[in-house]
Protein backbone atom coordinates (compact mmCIF):
# COMPACT_ATOMS: atom_id res chain seq x y z
CA UNK A 1 0.00 0.00 0.00
CA UNK A 2 1.47 2.76 -1.17
CA UNK A 3 2.32 5.72 1.88
CA UNK A 4 0.62 9.24 2.10
CA UNK A 5 3.11 12.17 2.65
CA UNK A 6 2.88 15.33 3.25
CA UNK A 7 3.15 16.76 -0.30
CA UNK A 8 3.46 21.22 0.74
CA UNK A 9 6.41 22.33 3.14
CA UNK A 10 4.40 24.66 5.19
CA UNK A 11 5.51 28.23 5.89
CA UNK A 12 6.13 27.18 9.70
CA UNK A 13 8.71 25.43 10.80
CA UNK A 14 6.95 23.97 13.77
CA UNK A 15 4.39 22.56 12.33
CA UNK A 16 7.04 20.79 9.54
CA UNK A 17 9.20 19.58 12.17
CA UNK A 18 5.89 18.36 14.19
CA UNK A 19 4.54 16.75 11.38
CA UNK A 20 8.07 14.66 11.10
CA UNK A 21 8.64 13.99 14.11
CA UNK A 22 5.33 12.38 14.70
CA UNK A 23 5.83 11.02 11.81
CA UNK A 24 9.15 8.83 12.66
CA UNK A 25 8.41 8.89 16.56
CA UNK A 26 9.69 5.97 17.44
CA UNK A 27 13.23 5.88 15.44
CA UNK A 28 16.11 7.17 17.49
CA UNK A 29 18.43 6.93 14.64
CA UNK A 30 16.97 9.97 13.05
CA UNK A 31 18.42 13.57 14.30
CA UNK A 32 16.90 16.91 14.67
CA UNK A 33 19.44 19.75 14.85
CA UNK A 34 17.75 22.85 15.28
CA UNK A 35 19.30 26.51 15.28
CA UNK A 36 18.98 29.98 13.90
CA UNK A 37 20.23 32.49 11.50
CA UNK A 38 19.93 35.78 12.88
CA UNK A 39 15.69 36.03 13.55
CA UNK A 40 15.21 32.78 11.07
CA UNK A 41 14.86 29.53 12.65
CA UNK A 42 16.69 26.74 10.88
CA UNK A 43 16.29 23.03 10.86
CA UNK A 44 18.74 20.16 9.64
CA UNK A 45 17.48 16.86 9.64
CA UNK A 46 19.29 13.51 8.83
CA UNK A 47 19.69 9.83 9.74
CA UNK A 48 22.57 8.78 12.15
CA UNK A 49 24.52 6.30 10.31
CA UNK A 50 23.53 7.53 6.73
CA UNK A 51 25.13 10.70 6.48
CA UNK A 52 28.54 11.75 6.93
CA UNK A 53 28.87 13.90 10.29
CA UNK A 54 31.98 15.82 9.81
CA UNK A 55 31.27 17.03 6.31
CA UNK A 56 27.84 18.00 8.05
CA UNK A 57 29.82 19.88 10.85
CA UNK A 58 32.35 21.52 8.82
CA UNK A 59 30.68 22.61 5.93
CA UNK A 60 27.03 23.29 6.69
CA UNK A 61 26.43 24.28 10.35
CA UNK A 62 30.05 25.84 10.99
CA UNK A 63 29.58 27.84 7.74
CA UNK A 64 25.90 28.65 9.29
CA UNK A 65 26.63 29.69 12.86
CA UNK A 66 29.42 32.04 11.07
CA UNK A 67 26.37 33.79 9.11
CA UNK A 68 23.67 33.69 12.36
CA UNK A 69 23.85 37.53 12.72
CA UNK A 70 22.46 37.94 9.79
CA UNK A 71 19.26 37.45 7.98
CA UNK A 72 19.49 35.67 4.65
CA UNK A 73 17.46 34.44 2.37
CA UNK A 74 17.66 30.28 0.84
CA UNK A 75 19.26 31.32 -2.53
CA UNK A 76 21.73 33.35 -0.66
CA UNK A 77 22.34 30.83 1.80
CA UNK A 78 22.66 28.20 -1.15
CA UNK A 79 25.17 30.68 -3.32
CA UNK A 80 27.36 32.14 -0.73
CA UNK A 81 27.24 29.98 2.39
CA UNK A 82 27.19 26.55 1.96
CA UNK A 83 30.07 25.25 0.87
CA UNK A 84 28.81 21.69 -0.42
CA UNK A 85 28.72 20.95 -4.66
CA UNK A 86 25.56 19.07 -4.87
CA UNK A 87 22.33 20.71 -3.41
CA UNK A 88 18.80 20.47 -4.10
CA UNK A 89 15.94 22.94 -3.53
CA UNK A 90 13.13 21.35 -3.19
CA UNK A 91 9.02 22.02 -2.56
CA UNK A 92 7.65 18.86 -1.39
CA UNK A 93 7.91 17.68 1.76
CA UNK A 94 7.61 14.41 1.22
CA UNK A 95 10.40 14.45 -1.70
CA UNK A 96 12.91 16.33 1.43
CA UNK A 97 11.63 13.08 4.12
CA UNK A 98 12.60 10.49 0.87
CA UNK A 99 15.63 12.51 0.56
CA UNK A 100 16.93 12.25 4.41
CA UNK A 101 15.88 8.43 5.01
CA UNK A 102 18.13 7.82 1.95
CA UNK A 103 21.24 9.60 3.52
CA UNK A 104 20.81 13.39 2.04
CA UNK A 105 20.45 15.58 4.94
CA UNK A 106 17.21 17.83 4.96
CA UNK A 107 17.29 21.63 5.92
CA UNK A 108 14.46 23.30 6.66
CA UNK A 109 13.58 27.05 7.11
CA UNK A 110 10.95 29.22 9.46
CA UNK A 111 8.37 31.16 6.88
CA UNK A 112 10.04 29.67 3.67
CA UNK A 113 7.91 27.20 1.74
CA UNK A 114 11.21 25.61 -0.11
CA UNK A 115 14.03 23.70 1.53
CA UNK A 116 17.22 22.02 0.81
CA UNK A 117 18.89 18.39 0.19
CA UNK A 118 22.10 18.63 0.74
CA UNK A 119 24.18 15.55 -0.88
CA UNK A 120 25.93 13.76 1.77
CA UNK A 121 25.42 10.49 2.20
CA UNK A 122 27.66 8.45 3.92
CA UNK A 123 27.14 4.35 3.73
CA UNK A 124 28.88 2.04 5.10
CA UNK A 125 30.49 -0.14 2.39
CA UNK A 126 33.54 -3.09 1.69
CA UNK A 127 35.06 -0.88 -1.22
CA UNK A 128 35.82 -3.00 -4.44
CA UNK A 129 37.13 -6.04 -4.31
CA UNK A 130 37.25 -9.32 -6.67
CA UNK A 131 34.25 -10.81 -7.65
CA UNK A 132 33.93 -14.05 -5.89
CA UNK A 133 31.65 -15.87 -8.58
CA UNK A 134 33.46 -14.40 -11.35
CA UNK A 135 36.94 -14.92 -11.61
CA UNK A 136 39.17 -14.87 -14.87
CA UNK A 137 42.78 -15.53 -15.17
CA UNK A 138 43.41 -12.54 -17.72
CA UNK A 139 41.49 -9.30 -17.21
CA UNK A 140 40.27 -6.54 -14.75
CA UNK A 141 39.70 -7.70 -11.56
CA UNK A 142 37.75 -5.19 -9.87
CA UNK A 143 33.62 -6.13 -9.22
CA UNK A 144 30.69 -4.00 -8.07
CA UNK A 145 30.19 -3.41 -4.58
CA UNK A 146 26.48 -2.81 -2.77
CA UNK A 147 26.83 0.82 -3.50
CA UNK A 148 25.22 1.94 -6.52
CA UNK A 149 26.97 4.92 -7.32
CA UNK A 150 30.29 3.19 -7.24
CA UNK A 151 28.96 0.93 -9.67
CA UNK A 152 28.06 3.53 -12.00
CA UNK A 153 31.14 5.40 -11.53
CA UNK A 154 33.07 1.54 -12.45
CA UNK A 155 31.08 1.46 -15.68
CA UNK A 156 31.51 5.10 -16.50
CA UNK A 157 34.97 4.41 -16.41
CA UNK A 158 34.76 1.97 -19.05
CA UNK A 159 32.03 3.97 -21.59
CA UNK A 160 33.39 7.70 -21.53
CA UNK A 161 30.82 8.45 -23.97
CA UNK A 162 27.78 10.90 -24.10
CA UNK A 163 25.59 9.47 -25.54
CA UNK A 164 26.10 6.65 -22.43
CA UNK A 165 22.67 7.33 -20.28
CA UNK A 166 22.05 6.23 -16.56
CA UNK A 167 18.05 6.42 -15.98
CA UNK A 168 17.19 6.47 -12.30
CA UNK A 169 14.28 4.69 -10.86
CA UNK A 170 12.63 4.61 -7.00
CA UNK A 171 11.32 0.91 -6.84
CA UNK A 172 9.21 -0.30 -3.47
CA UNK A 173 6.48 0.98 -1.65
CA UNK A 174 8.28 1.19 1.79
CA UNK A 175 11.84 0.59 0.94
CA UNK A 176 11.86 2.98 -2.12
CA UNK A 177 15.16 1.27 -3.48
CA UNK A 178 17.26 3.20 -5.86
CA UNK A 179 18.00 1.47 -9.16
CA UNK A 180 19.52 2.42 -12.62
CA UNK A 181 18.45 1.88 -16.08
CA UNK A 182 22.12 2.12 -18.38
CA UNK A 183 22.35 2.02 -21.77
CA UNK A 184 24.26 3.76 -25.11
CA UNK A 185 21.60 5.85 -26.70
CA UNK A 186 22.49 5.31 -30.45
CA UNK A 187 23.49 1.88 -30.00
CA UNK A 188 20.62 0.24 -27.90
CA UNK A 189 17.30 -1.63 -29.47
CA UNK A 190 14.74 1.29 -28.47
CA UNK A 191 12.40 -1.51 -28.36
CA UNK A 192 14.00 -3.47 -25.93
CA UNK A 193 14.86 -0.51 -23.80
CA UNK A 194 11.17 0.67 -24.03
CA UNK A 195 9.84 -2.76 -22.60
CA UNK A 196 12.52 -2.72 -19.70
CA UNK A 197 11.17 0.56 -18.75
CA UNK A 198 7.20 -0.64 -19.19
CA UNK A 199 8.38 -3.89 -17.13
CA UNK A 200 10.24 -1.63 -14.20
CA UNK A 201 7.41 0.67 -13.75
CA UNK A 202 4.76 -1.89 -13.38
CA UNK A 203 6.41 -3.39 -10.54
CA UNK A 204 4.52 -2.82 -7.27
CA UNK A 205 5.98 -4.29 -4.37
CA UNK A 206 6.86 -3.86 -0.94
CA UNK A 207 10.42 -3.73 -0.69
CA UNK A 208 13.35 -4.55 -3.47
CA UNK A 209 16.39 -6.12 -1.70
CA UNK A 210 18.23 -7.19 -4.24
CA UNK A 211 18.67 -7.60 -7.86
CA UNK A 212 17.11 -11.04 -7.68
CA UNK A 213 14.03 -9.61 -6.77
CA UNK A 214 13.94 -7.26 -10.34
CA UNK A 215 15.15 -10.41 -11.78
CA UNK A 216 12.12 -12.52 -11.18
CA UNK A 217 9.69 -9.50 -11.53
CA UNK A 218 10.58 -9.10 -15.26
CA UNK A 219 11.40 -12.59 -16.83
CA UNK A 220 9.10 -13.08 -19.18
CA UNK A 221 8.56 -17.01 -18.42
CA UNK A 222 8.52 -17.47 -14.94
CA UNK A 223 8.03 -21.40 -15.42
CA UNK A 224 11.18 -21.75 -17.34
CA UNK A 225 14.19 -23.27 -15.30
CA UNK A 226 16.09 -21.10 -18.02
CA UNK A 227 17.20 -17.73 -16.98
CA UNK A 228 16.64 -14.81 -19.11
CA UNK A 229 18.17 -12.53 -17.73
CA UNK A 230 22.25 -12.55 -17.54
CA UNK A 231 23.65 -11.90 -13.62
CA UNK A 232 27.31 -10.49 -13.40
CA UNK A 233 29.40 -8.92 -10.81
CA UNK A 234 31.86 -7.36 -12.95
CA UNK A 235 31.99 -4.17 -14.68
CA UNK A 236 33.73 -4.75 -17.81
CA UNK A 237 31.04 -7.55 -18.44
CA UNK A 238 28.50 -4.76 -18.07
CA UNK A 239 30.34 -2.04 -20.67
CA UNK A 240 30.99 -5.17 -23.17
CA UNK A 241 27.02 -5.95 -23.39
CA UNK A 242 26.01 -2.25 -23.47
CA UNK A 243 28.33 -2.01 -26.68
CA UNK A 244 26.50 -4.51 -27.72
CA UNK A 245 23.11 -2.78 -27.71
CA UNK A 246 21.77 -4.25 -24.46
CA UNK A 247 20.54 -2.63 -21.29
CA UNK A 248 21.89 -3.29 -17.94
CA UNK A 249 19.87 -2.52 -14.67
CA UNK A 250 21.69 -1.61 -11.06
CA UNK A 251 20.13 -2.32 -8.18
CA UNK A 252 21.34 -0.54 -4.63
CA UNK A 253 22.11 -2.68 -1.96
CA UNK A 254 23.07 -5.19 -4.85
CA UNK A 255 26.44 -5.99 -6.09
CA UNK A 256 24.61 -7.90 -9.29
CA UNK A 257 24.23 -6.22 -12.60
CA UNK A 258 21.31 -7.34 -14.68
CA UNK A 259 21.77 -7.31 -18.51
CA UNK A 260 18.59 -8.33 -21.05
CA UNK A 261 18.22 -9.55 -23.63
CA UNK A 262 20.29 -12.33 -22.93
CA UNK A 263 20.36 -15.94 -24.72
CA UNK A 264 21.78 -19.49 -23.87
CA UNK A 265 25.05 -18.97 -26.28
CA UNK A 266 25.66 -15.89 -24.44
CA UNK A 267 25.62 -17.52 -20.97
CA UNK A 268 28.26 -19.78 -22.51
CA UNK A 269 30.53 -17.04 -22.89
CA UNK A 270 33.46 -15.92 -20.50
CA UNK A 271 35.55 -12.41 -19.90
CA UNK A 272 38.46 -14.97 -20.15
CA UNK A 273 37.31 -15.35 -23.91
CA UNK A 274 38.12 -11.72 -25.06
CA UNK A 275 41.12 -11.00 -22.74
CA UNK A 276 43.36 -13.54 -24.53
CA UNK A 277 44.11 -15.05 -27.88
CA UNK A 278 41.08 -15.99 -30.34
CA UNK A 279 42.35 -19.71 -30.84
CA UNK A 280 42.81 -20.68 -26.70
CA UNK A 281 39.34 -19.00 -26.67
CA UNK A 282 37.86 -20.89 -29.07
CA UNK A 283 39.27 -24.27 -27.68
CA UNK A 284 37.70 -23.08 -24.03
CA UNK A 285 34.44 -22.97 -25.82
CA UNK A 286 34.62 -26.35 -27.56
CA UNK A 287 35.27 -27.80 -24.61
CA UNK A 288 32.59 -26.41 -22.49
CA UNK A 289 29.60 -27.00 -25.07
CA UNK A 290 30.99 -30.85 -25.35
CA UNK A 291 31.21 -30.43 -21.07
CA UNK A 292 27.60 -29.78 -21.18
CA UNK A 293 26.50 -32.63 -23.17
CA UNK A 294 28.20 -35.00 -21.31
CA UNK A 295 26.91 -33.16 -18.01
CA UNK A 296 23.09 -34.13 -19.38
CA UNK A 297 23.29 -37.62 -20.19
CA UNK A 298 25.86 -39.59 -19.34
CA UNK A 299 24.68 -40.94 -15.88
CA UNK A 300 21.27 -41.37 -18.22
CA UNK A 301 23.02 -43.38 -20.76
CA UNK A 302 24.46 -45.75 -18.47
CA UNK A 303 21.03 -46.40 -16.78
CA UNK A 304 19.28 -46.71 -19.79
CA UNK A 305 22.51 -49.23 -21.87
CA UNK A 306 22.88 -51.11 -18.60
CA UNK A 307 19.08 -51.75 -18.05
CA UNK A 308 17.80 -51.84 -21.90
CA UNK A 309 20.75 -51.74 -23.96
CA UNK A 310 23.41 -53.80 -23.48
CA UNK A 311 23.46 -55.06 -26.99
CA UNK A 312 24.96 -52.12 -28.09
CA UNK A 313 28.04 -52.07 -26.11
CA UNK A 314 31.48 -54.07 -26.45
CA UNK A 315 30.96 -57.97 -24.98
CA UNK A 316 34.15 -57.48 -23.01
CA UNK A 317 32.99 -53.93 -21.86
CA UNK A 318 29.51 -55.56 -20.03
CA UNK A 319 30.74 -58.25 -19.16
CA UNK A 320 33.41 -55.98 -16.86
CA UNK A 321 30.26 -53.50 -15.84
CA UNK A 322 28.22 -56.31 -14.46
CA UNK A 323 30.76 -57.61 -12.80
CA UNK A 324 31.17 -54.54 -11.17
CA UNK A 325 27.94 -54.23 -10.35
CA UNK A 326 27.83 -57.53 -8.81
CA UNK A 327 26.65 -57.61 -5.35
CA UNK A 328 24.80 -54.39 -5.52
CA UNK A 329 21.04 -55.07 -4.28
CA UNK A 330 19.46 -51.86 -6.03
CA UNK A 331 19.40 -51.03 -10.38
CA UNK A 332 21.10 -48.82 -12.05
CA UNK A 333 18.27 -46.24 -11.97
CA UNK A 334 18.40 -46.09 -8.26
CA UNK A 335 21.96 -46.26 -8.26
CA UNK A 336 21.99 -43.08 -10.13
CA UNK A 337 19.74 -41.19 -8.13
CA UNK A 338 21.41 -42.20 -5.02
CA UNK A 339 24.46 -40.48 -6.34
CA UNK A 340 23.34 -37.61 -7.85
CA UNK A 341 21.77 -36.31 -4.81
CA UNK A 342 24.46 -37.02 -2.16
CA UNK A 343 26.44 -34.79 -4.85
CA UNK A 344 23.51 -32.25 -4.75
CA UNK A 345 23.39 -32.33 -1.01
CA UNK A 346 27.45 -32.06 -0.89
CA UNK A 347 27.51 -29.00 -2.92
CA UNK A 348 24.52 -27.10 -1.48
CA UNK A 349 26.44 -28.08 1.94
CA UNK A 350 29.85 -26.89 0.68
CA UNK A 351 28.24 -23.41 -0.27
CA UNK A 352 26.43 -22.86 3.08
CA UNK A 353 29.85 -23.84 5.12
CA UNK A 354 32.55 -21.27 5.52
CA UNK A 355 35.07 -20.89 3.09
CA UNK A 356 37.89 -22.00 4.81
CA UNK A 357 37.09 -25.10 5.22
CA UNK A 358 34.18 -25.97 2.56
CA UNK A 359 36.70 -27.00 -0.22
CA UNK A 360 38.19 -29.23 2.52
CA UNK A 361 34.80 -30.83 3.20
CA UNK A 362 34.14 -31.00 -0.34
CA UNK A 363 37.08 -32.87 -1.36
CA UNK A 364 37.05 -35.39 1.68
CA UNK A 365 33.53 -35.36 1.52
CA UNK A 366 33.22 -36.72 -1.81
CA UNK A 367 35.71 -39.00 -1.06
CA UNK A 368 34.59 -40.79 1.75
CA UNK A 369 31.35 -41.23 0.60
CA UNK A 370 32.23 -42.22 -2.72
CA UNK A 371 34.44 -44.93 -1.08
CA UNK A 372 32.01 -45.59 1.97
CA UNK A 373 29.53 -46.78 -0.51
CA UNK A 374 31.32 -48.92 -3.05
CA UNK A 375 32.49 -50.75 -0.14
CA UNK A 376 28.93 -51.05 2.04
CA UNK A 377 28.01 -52.56 -1.99
CA UNK A 378 25.41 -49.52 -2.50
CA UNK A 379 26.87 -48.42 -5.83
CA UNK A 380 29.51 -49.77 -8.36
CA UNK A 381 32.65 -48.00 -8.88
CA UNK A 382 31.89 -47.55 -12.75
CA UNK A 383 29.03 -44.98 -11.31
CA UNK A 384 30.78 -43.52 -8.87
CA UNK A 385 33.31 -42.17 -11.92
CA UNK A 386 30.43 -41.25 -13.98
CA UNK A 387 29.05 -39.21 -11.10
CA UNK A 388 32.57 -37.64 -10.88
CA UNK A 389 32.98 -37.18 -14.65
CA UNK A 390 29.34 -35.49 -14.42
CA UNK A 391 30.07 -33.14 -11.63
CA UNK A 392 33.13 -31.72 -12.88
CA UNK A 393 31.72 -31.31 -16.22
CA UNK A 394 28.81 -29.45 -15.23
CA UNK A 395 30.75 -26.79 -13.22
CA UNK A 396 32.50 -25.79 -16.80
CA UNK A 397 29.74 -23.70 -17.51
CA UNK A 398 30.60 -19.96 -16.43
CA UNK A 399 27.04 -19.30 -15.25
CA UNK A 400 25.97 -20.89 -12.11
CA UNK A 401 22.36 -20.22 -12.74
CA UNK A 402 22.56 -22.30 -16.23
CA UNK A 403 24.87 -24.92 -14.53
CA UNK A 404 21.38 -25.60 -12.18
CA UNK A 405 19.10 -25.38 -14.63
CA UNK A 406 21.44 -28.37 -16.15
CA UNK A 407 21.24 -30.21 -13.28
CA UNK A 408 17.16 -30.52 -13.24
CA UNK A 409 16.98 -31.60 -16.81
CA UNK A 410 19.61 -34.10 -15.51
CA UNK A 411 17.25 -35.42 -12.90
CA UNK A 412 14.78 -35.71 -16.13
CA UNK A 413 17.05 -37.59 -18.48
CA UNK A 414 17.77 -40.30 -15.47
CA UNK A 415 14.26 -40.64 -14.79
CA UNK A 416 13.25 -40.87 -18.60
CA UNK A 417 15.79 -43.50 -19.30
CA UNK A 418 15.35 -45.66 -16.27
CA UNK A 419 11.23 -45.78 -18.08
CA UNK A 420 12.45 -46.38 -21.89
CA UNK A 421 15.48 -46.37 -22.35
CA UNK A 422 17.70 -44.53 -25.10
CA UNK A 423 13.58 -43.41 -26.15
CA UNK A 424 13.15 -41.49 -23.01
CA UNK A 425 16.66 -39.80 -23.46
CA UNK A 426 15.60 -38.77 -27.15
CA UNK A 427 12.16 -37.57 -25.74
CA UNK A 428 13.51 -35.38 -23.28
CA UNK A 429 16.36 -34.03 -25.26
CA UNK A 430 13.74 -32.80 -28.33
CA UNK A 431 11.22 -31.35 -26.16
CA UNK A 432 13.99 -29.31 -24.47
CA UNK A 433 15.07 -28.46 -27.88
CA UNK A 434 11.11 -26.90 -28.31
CA UNK A 435 11.50 -25.31 -25.16
CA UNK A 436 14.41 -23.75 -25.85
CA UNK A 437 13.15 -22.29 -29.21
CA UNK A 438 9.81 -20.80 -28.24
CA UNK A 439 11.81 -19.04 -25.29
CA UNK A 440 12.27 -15.49 -25.53
CA UNK A 441 14.19 -12.82 -23.78
CA UNK A 442 12.44 -9.31 -24.26
CA UNK A 443 11.67 -9.99 -27.77
CA UNK A 444 14.80 -11.74 -28.52
CA UNK A 445 15.02 -15.85 -29.32
CA UNK A 446 16.08 -17.47 -26.71
CA UNK A 447 18.88 -19.33 -29.23
CA UNK A 448 20.00 -16.17 -30.82
CA UNK A 449 22.09 -16.64 -33.34
CA UNK A 450 21.40 -20.18 -33.56
CA UNK A 451 17.81 -19.69 -34.23
CA UNK A 452 18.41 -16.97 -36.95
CA UNK A 453 21.84 -18.98 -38.67
CA UNK A 454 23.10 -15.32 -39.24
CA UNK A 455 26.66 -16.08 -40.78
CA UNK A 456 28.32 -13.34 -39.46
CA UNK A 457 26.86 -13.70 -35.57
CA UNK A 458 28.72 -17.18 -35.60
CA UNK A 459 31.92 -15.51 -35.19
CA UNK A 460 31.37 -15.20 -31.40
CA UNK A 461 29.26 -18.64 -30.64
CA UNK A 462 30.73 -21.66 -31.07
CA UNK A 463 34.40 -20.38 -31.95
CA UNK A 464 35.61 -17.01 -30.93
CA UNK A 465 36.77 -15.69 -34.36
CA UNK A 466 39.91 -13.03 -33.90
CA UNK A 467 38.54 -9.59 -32.77
CA UNK A 468 39.71 -7.68 -36.23
CA UNK A 469 36.46 -9.82 -37.53
CA UNK A 470 33.65 -8.10 -35.24
CA UNK A 471 33.17 -5.81 -37.63
CA UNK A 472 29.54 -5.45 -37.06
CA UNK A 473 27.08 -5.56 -33.61
CA UNK A 474 25.30 -8.55 -33.17
CA UNK A 475 22.41 -8.58 -36.21
CA UNK A 476 19.83 -10.36 -33.53
CA UNK A 477 20.24 -7.49 -31.05
CA UNK A 478 18.62 -5.22 -33.77
CA UNK A 479 20.92 -2.30 -32.92
CA UNK A 480 20.99 1.51 -33.68
CA UNK A 481 24.63 1.82 -34.72
CA UNK A 482 25.26 -1.51 -35.92
CA UNK A 483 29.06 -0.64 -36.96
CA UNK A 484 31.73 -0.97 -34.14
CA UNK A 485 34.82 -1.45 -36.19
CA UNK A 486 35.90 -0.36 -39.11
Amino acid sequence: MKENLKETIDESLEENLKYIKDLLKNDSDVVYREFSIGYKKVALIYIDGLSDKDLINDFVIENLMHHSTQVLSVDVLLERVIALSDIRKIESLKDGINAFLSGDPLLLFDKETKGCVLSLRAWANRGVGEPAGEVVVKGPRDGLTEIIRFNTALIRRRIRDTRFKIASKVIGERSKTDCAVLYIEDIVNQNVLDDVNKRLDKIQIDAVLDSGYIEQLIEDDNFSIFPQVQVTERPDVVAAALYEGRVAILVDNSPFALIVPTTLPLLFQSPDDYYQRWIYASGVRIIRFLAVILSLVTPALYVAITSFHTSIIPTKLAYSIAASRNGVPFPAFIEAIIMEVSFALLMESIVRLPRAIGATIGIVGGLIIGQAAVSAGIVSPIMVIIVSLTAITSFVTPNYEVTFAFRIIRFITIIASAIIGLYGIAIVMIILVIHLIKLRSFGVSYLSPVADMDKEDFKDTFLRFPLKFFKRRPKFMNTGDKIRQK
